[in-house]
């Protein structure tokens, strides 16, 4: 087996979880006209039809921005903004229709491949639309009449959870009906929060230019909070020139931060200009854009006897290195409620231990280890953190730890060097003279 083939098998091995979480659940992906336009439409299109086939629910919202645009220079129809939104006129409504129609069709015949040698080959998708969004007129903004330019006001969950039952993929636009049987333009990034919020969607997937948002550093940050992403809203706002309508990335962190806000657990972004960045940040663990949810996907718990295996996966590295003292799966199962651990999506990054010795007020933290790939972002900080609060729920008074290799990133975070005769006297009869650790020791504070 060569290197590429080997390296296929283990990817696929590795998204056999992602695969097993996703089945059945409901994801509301939006493509905005830039989308469209992006010469990878194609890939996005069998990526998306490789999710139906995994049996994901599927909801589509489409915008067609740029094709309205083009369609009013065609027209010569000036375009006005208000607000951000854009005033939809009678002529600007009927270029509205144009674009958003050729769009649909567009991505409508793109799902109905089925060529040989295609990824597309065999999958007979089925796709429906409708007037599942009910909207009303945005009417007289600050003195400025906004014409057929709408906001959503109901969607029709019923109607499109019988089409997902019937494992049809849903296309939604950016329009809008009302009652009096009027059309109205929306923005897709309502349309998408709005249909994700209704649905109770597992997850919203909103495709841009960039492929996430990046730190000071220009280094890509795979996971944001909801109230650190509302921050940044303002930040890409305030970057917008006068040549400039509106931000890209400030109105997909808006529209993931409302979701959020809104009950949706997840949001997602990513770059239509990326091949593959559907399937990088849906069966990978660390994706390839930026997850944004209420709250963190990557905690700190107590570990269970069905966390044995992952445990023994992550610190065997470090037995063999003489680093950590081996440690039996006997060992492990027996001690399991010793352990604390910090779960990244499901898989176990990083762990650490507490023994107690109630006698004598104190507690020996053991078996720290965090994932090569997971260091350098404060997370033995967070368990050493976790640790003291546990210590001192059970009134202990002290911490110590016995280390061969890591002396200095105790010392820099409170623990000072301390003889062996420190130790609670238990704890003496069991040092191990032969591995000759040093004991640092750490007082708790209340």
């Amino acid at each position: 087996m060569n290197d590429t083939t080997q390296e296929f098998v283990n990817w696929f091995r590795h998204s056999s979880p992602y695969i097993h979480a996703h089945r059945g659940k409901t994801f509301v992906v939006m493509l905005g006209g830039e989308a469209i336009t992006d010469s990878r439409l194609a890939s996005i299109v069998h990526d998306i039809a490789l999710l139906n086939s995994l049996d994901v629910r599927l909801v589509l919202v489409h915008g067609a921005r740029p094709q309205i645009n083009a369609r009013m220079q065609e027209a010569g129809i000036e375009t006005r903004l208000h607000h951000d939104q854009r005033v939809t006129d009678s002529d600007t409504l009927h270029c509205v229709i144009e674009a958003v129609g050729r769009v649909r069709m567009e991505i409508e015949a793109q799902l109905s491949m089925g060529l040989a040698n295609t990824p597309m080959h065999g999958a007979r998708i089925r796709v429906c639309g409708g007037n599942f969004v009910t909207a009303r007129p945005v009417g007289v903004l600050d003195g400025v009449d906004m014409g057929h330019t709408g906001e959503l006001r109901r969607v029709d969950v019923k109607g499109i959870n019988q089409q997902l039952d019937l494992d049809n993929i849903v296309l939604i636009s950016n329009l809008g009906y009302s009652p009096t049987g009027e059309v109205f333009n929306l923005s897709v990034e309502e349309v998408a929060t709005g249909v994700a919020t209704a649905l109770k969607a597992d997850k919203l997937i909103l495709f841009g230019e960039q492929e996430g948002i990046r730190d000071s550093n220009d280094e890509l940050r795979s996971e944001l909070l909801a109230e650190t992403a509302r921050r940044l809203v303002h930040k890409y706002s305030a970057t917008v020139t006068a040549e400039e309508s509106w931000s890209e990335t400030a109105c997909l962190l808006q529209a993931a931060v409302d979701a959020c806000d809104k009950g949706v657990p997840r949001c997602h972004l990513v770059s239509h200009g990326q091949d593959g960045a559907l399937l990088l940040e849906l069966f990978t663990r660390d994706g390839t854009g930026t997850m944004i949810s209420k709250e963190s996907y990557e905690q700190v718990r107590p570990a269970n006897i069905e966390d044995v295996g992952g445990l023994i996966e992550l610190i065997t590295p470090l037995e063999e290195k003489g680093i950590l003292v081996r440690r039996s799966r006997e060992l492990l199962e027996a001690e399991i409620e010793r352990f604390h651990l910090v779960v990244r999506d499901g898989a176990i990054i990083g762990c650490a231990a507490l023994y107690p010795f109630a006698e004598d007020g104190m507690g020996e933290l053991a078996c720290v280890a965090i994932n090569n790939e997971y260091r350098g972002g404060n997370r033995g900080d967070l368990l050493l953190e976790h640790i003291e609060d546990e210590a001192k729920r059970t009134g202990l008074k002290k911490l110590f730890v016995l280390t061969t290799r890591t002396a200095h990133w105790f010392l820099e975070r409170g623990f000072r060097a301390a003889p062996l005769d420190e130790l609670p006297g238990q704890r003496k009869e069991l040092y191990n003279f032969q591995r000759n650790s040093k004991v640092f020791i750490k007082p708790l504070k209340d």
